[in-house]
């Protein structure tokens, strides 16, 4: 994985592990890799996947079982989704619909776009 300077690495990891969790990678209830597994898959310090780890759990995305490691909590992917949806209305789409607005491109442009997306994603 390339980590970016704009964020703290954990939470780059820890976005990761939505995105896998999103992807249907790990179902409501499966295991996760361990934190060791986690750290040397990304090639990072296992402090630092801990606290990828450590803020999934506060978010209630992941929680631990004793001995037996980290599992998905149930409702993990439609609450991610949610809070996802959310940060973009709220801070994307501002900014997005800024930059139309500066650079003239209109809905229509946007809906083409979006069409020839879809086809070329299809093929």
């Amino acid at each position: 994985m390339t980590f970016t300077n704009d964020k703290a690495i954990y939470l780059q990891m820890a976005d990761r592990l939505c995105d896998e969790i999103i992807a249907g990678q790990y179902p409501e209830d499966s295991r996760i890799p361990s934190v060791r597994e986690y750290a040397m898959l990304l090639q990072v310090n296992t402090n630092t996947a801990m606290k990828a780890y450590d803020q999934l759990a506060r978010d209630e995305i992941i929680y631990n079982k004793r001995g037996l490691g980290y599992f998905v909590m149930p409702g993990a992917r439609r609450n991610i989704i949610r809070r996802r949806k959310k940060e973009f209305m709220e801070q994307r789409l501002p900014d997005l619909f800024r930059h139309m607005r500066l650079l003239g491109i209109g809905i229509d442009d946007i809906h083409k776009a979006w069409e020839d997306c879809e086809v070329s994603h299809v093929s």
